[in-house]
């Protein structure tokens, strides 16, 4: 096995070195994990067209859904200040200067997919739908939409935010109009969705667990609460968890997770808190998109629970 691998090192860097070289064979069974793995970086954010239309001043409207192919928990966003691309089936092309296609901050679990977010906060919460819209342009058969974003893919560190930073281009054919989409869940994904009162390790092997979930008239209200085994007083951050449910939308708008006041725990003790969500009563199917305080401080890990019964 040795010798096999030592011969296609041999074989590779003569391709690199030779022209006359169009393509190789691996020999059977030296199939390894590295070269399996590079196909990894074509896991990206993708998007459907649910809705061609004119806006209120005339203008073309665009209605978007995200959906996370990463393979990891990710956040994404258009790039700021760069228009979507609108190019008719003549070819001719429009910039489109409104675009509001983000997860709004949020790190979503992958598989998911959603059609807005909640921002602003106390009297002033907004519920913003993903669309882009083109000034003075129509739609023409066989015209497309390109939207380059910047996305984030796996665990947060405030301390590095650009260190996993990856740019990339939603191609979107506005004749392809996906309708009777199933949110929040587009692909199910092995082992993500977590039962409600699962016990989580965090920073310090603190225990984050929530012990229970009631909707209110206003939407939401988890009881929460830390296990601190060790020695010394400390807090386990999770900011205010926002929810995903049935009709695609992220309620609770994002926030810096550790500015979030949370209560010291006692050393070897339990601490209990609250947090609200503005959610609206008839919708249902409800997920917990959980970030959880650990391995360092100001670095989180996300978590998905289940709270579809309430």
């Amino acid at each position: 096995m040795k010798m096999q691998k030592m011969l296609l090192l041999a074989c590779l860097a003569f391709a690199l070195a030779s022209s006359a070289c169009k393509y190789i064979v691996l020999p059977e069974g030296l199939a390894t994990q590295e070269v399996a793995d590079e196909g990894s970086q074509f896991k990206v954010w993708n998007a459907v067209v649910t809705g061609v239309g004119q806006s209120d001043a005339g203008d073309l409207h665009i209605d978007i859904t995200i959906r996370n192919d990463t393979g990891d928990w990710s956040t994404m966003s258009a790039e700021e200040g760069k228009p979507a691309v609108l190019k008719g089936g003549d070819g001719k092309t429009t910039q489109c200067d409104t675009v509001f296609v983000t997860t709004g901050g949020h790190r979503l679990a992958p598989g998911f997919q959603m059609r807005g977010y909640v921002t602003g906060k106390n009297d002033d919460i907004r519920t913003q739908l993903l669309y882009v819209e083109c000034k003075g342009a129509t739609a023409s058969s066989g015209s497309t939409l390109s939207i380059d974003y910047v996305s984030s893919v796996g665990e947060l560190d405030y301390y590095e935010l650009e260190a996993d930073q990856v740019e990339g281009t939603l191609e979107l054919k506005l004749d392809e109009v996906a309708a009777d989409l199933v949110y929040p869940i587009a692909v199910p994904v092995e082992g993500l969705v977590q039962p409600a009162g699962t016990s989580i390790t965090g920073l310090s092997e603190n225990v984050v667990t929530l012990l229970d979930a009631q909707r209110t008239e206003m939407g939401f209200q988890f009881t929460w609460q830390n296990f601190n085994p060790t020695k010394f007083p400390l807090k386990t951050h999770i900011g205010t968890p926002p929810v995903i449910g049935s009709d695609g939308i992220i309620y609770g708008a994002y926030e810096t997770l550790d500015m979030v006041d949370v209560p010291i725990t006692p050393a070897n003790e339990n601490m209990q808190w609250e947090t609200q969500v503005v959610a609206p009563q008839d919708v249902t199917g409800f997920y917990i998109l959980l970030s959880v305080e650990s391995k360092k401080p100001r670095t989180y890990l996300n978590y998905l629970l289940d709270i579809t019964d309430k």
